[in-house]
Parts: C-alpha cells; sequence; structure tokens
C-alpha cells in the first residue's frame, strides 16, 4: 500500500495520519497534548511519538518544542478535521451496515485507504443504512 501512496502524492503516510488524528482528537478534548501523553494514547514509546511528531512538524502539520506542548498548525487542523470526519462517518457507516455498537478495528484497518471521494458517498448513504 505504501507504493500507491507515494503514486498518488499523498503527503501524509498512514502513521502520520494517525499521530495527527490523535494529537488532534486530544486537543478538541481539552488536554494539553505531550509527548508521553500522546506515545501513551498510541500505545507506542515517547522516542517514536517524537520521530514521527518531527515528520508532522517538517510538513507543516504541528509545531512543538522538546518538553513543551504539542501545537496544531492551520495546516494541521485543516486536514485533522477531515481525519476525524472520515473516522466517524467510517465508524457510522459500518456500525449501521453491520447492525453494531462498534466497529473501530474495522475502521482503523480501512481508514487510510479510502480516498475523499468514497468517504463523501458513504456519508450520504448513511441515512439510507441507519432506516433499514
Amino acid at each position: 500500500m505504501k507504493g500507491y501512496e507515494r503514486v498518488n502524492g499523498e503527503e501524509l503516510t498512514s502513521s502520520m495520519e494517525d499521530y495527527l488524528e490523535m494529537v488532534c482528537r486530544m486537543e478538541a478534548e481539552g488536554y494539553p497534548v505531550r509527548v508521553s501523553l500522546l506515545a501513551a494514547n498510541l500505545h507506542v514509546r515517547p522516542s517514536s511519538a517524537s520521530k514521527m511528531l518531527d515528520n508532522l512538524k517538517a510538513a507543516g502539520y504541528i509545531d512543538f518544542r522538546k518538553y513543551g506542548t504539542i501545537m496544531v498548525t492551520d495546516k494541521g487542523h485543516m486536514e485533522g478535521r477531515y481525519l476525524l470526519h472520515r473516522h466517524q462517518v467510517l465508524h457510522e457507516f459500518f456500525c449501521a451496515l453491520n447492525h453494531t455498537d462498534s466497529e473501530l478495528e474495522q475502521v482503523e484497518k480501512i481508514e487510510h485507504y479510502i480516498n475523499r471521494r468514497t468517504v463523501g458517498n458513504m456519508e450520504r448513504m448513511l441515512p439510507f443504512l441507519k432506516s433499514l
């Protein structure tokens, strides 16, 4: 799948998306986002989180200083809002499709490989699926 990311010119890898999505989720919940808390939420080592945050910072999605809080840039907020929206749409779609309360595992497995057009189409189908 990484080959498709590169061919399609995607700036964010699936791992970068996971990190940005979690930073935006934590920020929206009112948490001061620090490397150690982010790492704990993603079940990774702080050193791994720091490396990925360096990549996100270099790409202009976040800003942070060592031992400080992670701040999402305007560019990061734009992409982060979409990532959170995509996650929510997929979760609602699969719950409605499968008549379940949680499809988190399913969403986590596929969310990085569905394009914006497909997410929009799934969102438009939600009222119909929920009515069944």
